[in-house]
C-alpha cells in the first residue's frame, strides 16, 4: 500500500487519472487531501468539503481480465467496505442509499466516485473516490447532509478512520476476487436504503412515482415494484429516490 498526502488538490480522482495516464500504479495507491477545490460526485455534482475537518481520499485498486459486465459488483464492494468502517465506530442507522451513498438515519455522510480504467473490454483498474464527512458541524444549504461527529457528538481521527475504510476494502476486494458474487449480491441489498418500503421517486423528466425498491440487478440498475404491480428497471440517470 502507497498513500500519498497532499495539503490541497483540485481531485483527488483526477490526481489519479494522472498517474494512470503514465502507467498503471501499485495496487491500493492511495491520495488523501486535507482541502479539494474540485470534488465530484455521482450525476456531475460538486462535493463540498470543509477543508482539514473530513475525509477525502481515492484508492486505485488493480483488477485482472475484469469484464466490464461485471463493474457494478465493485460499487457494491466498495459501499459495503465503508459501511462496515463505518460500523465499526459505532455509527447508528447505517445504510446504502442506491447505488452508494452511506446515509446514517436519512442523512448521508458519505459520497462515492468510481472511475474505471477500461481497456479491450476489460477493467484494469479502478479509481475509488470518497468523502466521508468527519468532524465537519454546519452543512450549509445540504438538508439531507450529516457528519460523523455531529450523529454521535465525538470527534475521530480521520487516520484511524482511513485505516480502517482501507481494511475493509482489501477484505471486501478478495471476496470480490473469489467470485462471490451472491453473497455481495445479498449482502448489498439487504442494507438498501428503504428497501421494501413504499417511497417516492422522480424521473430525469421531473415526473415522480410511487415504488417499493426490491432490490438491483446484475448490472446495478434498480429494481422498483410501482403502483401498475410490475418491477421495473431504472438506470442511475433515469430515475432519483426522493425519500
Amino acid at each position: 500500500m502507497y498513500i500519498i498526502k497532499l495539503n490541497a488538490i483540485d481531485s483527488t480522482n483526477s490526481y489519479l487519472k494522472g498517474l494512470v495516464s503514465v502507467a498503471i500504479p501499485k495496487d491500493f495507491t492511495v491520495v488523501v487531501t486535507e482541502s479539494q477545490t474540485d470534488g465530484r460526485g455521482q450525476r456531475g455534482a460538486k462535493w463540498h468539503a470543509q477543508s482539514g475537518k473530513n475525509l477525502t481520499a481515492s484508492v486505485f485498486k488493480r483488477l485482472s481480465l475484469y469484464p466490464v459486465s461485471d463493474q457494478f459488483y465493485i460499487s457494491m464492494v466498495v459501499s459495503l467496505s465503508i459501511y462496515k468502517a463505518l460500523s465499526g465506530f459505532n455509527i447508528p442507522k447505517l445504510s446504502i442509499k442506491w447505488p452508494n451513498d452511506i446515509l446514517s438515519a436519512d442523512t448521508k455522510i458519505c459520497g462515492v466516485l468510481i472511475e474505471n480504467v477500461i481497456k479491450k473490454n476489460n477493467i484494469q483498474g479502478s479509481i475509488i473516490g470518497f468523502g466521508l464527512n468527519v468532524n465537519q458541524k454546519e452543512f450549509y444549504n445540504l438538508p439531507k447532509a450529516s457528519s460523523m461527529s455531529l450523529i454521535t457528538g465525538h470527534v475521530y481521527n480521520k487516520d484511524e478512520i482511513l485505516s480502517e475504510v482501507l481494511k475493509q476494502l482489501q477484505i471486501y476486494f478478495k471476496l470480490l476476487a473469489s467470485k462471490n458474487f451472491a453473497e455481495i449480491k445479498t449482502e448489498y441489498e439487504d442494507l438498501l436504503f428503504r428497501k421494501n418500503k413504499p417511497s417516492t421517486f422522480q424521473t430525469n423528466e421531473c415526473t415522480q412515482f410511487s415504488g417499493i425498491i426490491q432490490g438491483v440487478t446484475e448490472s446495478g440498475q434498480l429494481c422498483v415494484w410501482t403502483e401498475d404491480d410490475i418491477i421495473k428497471t431504472f438506470d442511475l440517470k433515469e430515475v432519483k429516490l426522493l425519500y
